[in-house]
């Protein structure tokens, strides 16, 4: 089986965002073929490079969206109509959806916006590859005008309605950039049109470019959210003015129905997301749960040796960020030391960009001032009982090392999605306390105490109790463990996609059929062993290749993979 991976910030990028189980996904089904289309964060992500790739992986193509360049094409008068009358209908689309609908419409309203917005968006794709592409013609006035008279229409919505002209320029360009990938000349027979299935491995813009695979190739696809991509926009925006929240919430809410309509499979990473998606018009019948998968064996020693903890040291770990509430925390920790007056805690994580670092050194001064070093007394510590630290470093403590040094593990987060360091910390045995916050107690299930988020008194008391019943936190510990092993390591989350891989295909009719010279089919042109696991050719055969529009960079060889029989045929 031929599978493209659709990423955006991923893999095969060294600092991709869940980069990991895409390489971990893709070395566990090394009988299938990979091909990569990756689409870049930015020119630093860009400069850091590639994660080696296994030989199953034959072609990966990258574009940077980010990097918006004029292609200089002047489209004609014929053009010039076609790309303002789809605009349009997507605008007007856009302008008619309530604000306060995550899913980008009620449903009580007609699905015929639903399809006037799908209709203007492969309206737009088929006008990108009939000209080579879109991206003067979205940075144009034409786009803003026409954004402009669908926000001034009747019937569209107050908030769009009161849209002023900052407000139209800086949606039109947010539009611009997420309609980017229309312009990628990925969607052709020897691209991804030579697939068998499309995997996206998030919504946004991955999805899109799968989106438009099916409809320019007919080629099945998978989605896989592990964070569902409206919840993070309703995030990220909390500064914009009302018409640009709701214009901008509106496209991803039709984007996302119109992913989840015409995708064959529906992968959530967890219950709080499935919950997401079938808000936003998913079919329950397309969903299948697939947990993240998490390799055990670095916290197979700490998990199997419980009782070398200390039993006074609570720790924490992940990124260093406001939606991690650490001020809570250490606040919470201020009621615990009144309690267990030798009591630690350990903060190992690096801040998440220029807000976590601020946010960081906040924290610091909170502890400084909450705990000034004790120099005196019956519980002396000599330093600051808060100690901050980075991990995984040259030099620097790994997670592992970190979670076998405490005898609990906290979490505090007010916003989570699936919490991978509460499922490290299971799989190394440890009993946790964690807020009620995304998928956190469909992980822990009975394994840990759960409490309200930003209620340092309630994550306090629980603390405390664990720390006091050290058999109770050994319970809760092997329990943990148990769980993880069960639900959460890599060769679940493997077979689990197999599965789907082989249903998909199962369902989805023949596409490619070869011609010969004369146009008539090729009766065996594809063997029935291009579908048998292993290599049918000289390994030296196949080369990766890199490309992508004409804002897409070149790249050098990378790696070399042998063709299958598929391929060989033709």
């Amino acid at each position: 089986m031929r599978i493209g991976l659709l990423t955006e910030g991923g893999y095969p990028y060294v600092s991709a965002e869940a980069g990991l189980w895409c390489d971990r996904l893709v070395r566990g089904l090394e009988q299938h073929e990979f091909d990569v289309y990756a689409l870049s964060r930015g020119e630093r992500q860009e400069a850091e490079g590639w994660v080696p790739l296994p030989p199953q992986v034959s072609r990966v193509r990258t574009a940077s969206p980010w990097d918006a360049v004029d292609d200089g094409v002047a489209h004609g008068r014929r053009a010039r109509r076609r790309f303002a009358e789809s605009y349009g209908e997507l605008a007007a689309a856009l302008c008619a959806t309530a604000p306060g609908d995550p899913s980008g419409f009620s449903e009580e309203a007609s699905a015929v916006e639903a399809d006037r917005f799908a209709s203007a968006l492969y309206g737009l794709a088929e006008l990108a590859r009939d000209e080579g592409g879109l991206p003067g013609a979205l940075r144009s006035e034409t786009a803003v005008r026409a954004l402009e008279r669908a926000c001034r229409a009747p019937g569209a919505h107050r908030s769009a309605h009161e849209a002023r002209v900052p407000d139209l320029l800086a949606v039109a360009a947010r539009l611009e950039r997420a309609l980017r990938p229309l312009s990628l000349d990925w969607y052709e027979d020897d691209g991804l049109g030579a697939v068998d299935l499309c995997h996206a491995a998030s919504g946004g813009a991955a999805a899109l470019v799968g989106l438009l695979a099916r409809h320019f190739c007919d080629v099945p696809l998978l989605v896989t959210e592990y964070g569902v991509r409206l919840r993070t926009h309703y995030l990220t925006e909390p500064d914009s003015t009302p018409a640009i929240r709701s214009l901008l919430a509106a496209f991803h809410g039709r984007l996302a129905a119109e992913t989840y309509r015409r995708a064959a499979v529906i992968t959530p990473g967890n219950a709080h997301a499935r919950r997401w998606q079938e808000r936003c018009g998913a079919d329950r019948a397309k969903l299948r749960t697939v947990h993240p998968g998490m390799d055990p064996a670095p916290f197979a020693e700490t998990g199997e040796a419980p009782e070398c903890a200390d039993p006074h040291t609570l720790v924490w770990t992940g990124r260093v960020e406001p939606a991690k509430d650490l001020v809570s925390l250490l606040h919470a920790f201020a009621e615990i030391r009144k309690e267990v007056p030798g009591a630690r805690l350990r903060i190992a994580g690096g801040p998440s960009g220029p807000e976590g670092a601020a946010y960081l050194a906040h924290c610091k001064g909170l502890a400084a001032q909450l705990f000034p070093d004790e120099a005196d007394g019956p519980h002396a510590v000599g330093r600051n009982p808060v100690s901050f630290e980075e991990t995984g470093g040259p030099g620097l403590p790994s997670r592992a090392d970190v979670y076998a040094s405490g005898a609990l593990v906290v979490l505090s987060s007010v916003v989570e999605g699936f919490p991978v360091g509460l499922v490290e910390a299971m799989l190394s045995g440890r009993a946790t306390v964690s807020t009620d916050v995304g998928a956190v107690v469909e992980a822990i299930g009975g394994t840990g105490l759960v409490v309200p988020p930003r209620n340092p008194r309630a994550l306090a008391e629980a603390c405390v109790a664990l720390l006091r019943d050290p058999e109770r936190r050994a319970r809760l510990g092997a329990a943990a463990r148990a769980r993880a092993l069960e639900l959460f390591t890599v060769e679940q989350n493997v077979a689990a996609f197999h599965g789907i891989y082989l249903e998909i295909l199962s369902r989805t009719p023949v596409r490619r059929v070869v011609l010969d010279g004369t146009g008539e089919p090729l009766p065996f042109a594809v063997p029935a062993e291009a579908h048998v696991p292993g290599r049918w050719a000289d390994p030296a055969t196949r080369v990766v290749a890199r490309g992508g529009p004409r804002w897409a960079t070149d790249a050098p060889v990378r790696a070399t993979t042998p063709v299958t029989a598929t391929e060989a045929a033709r």
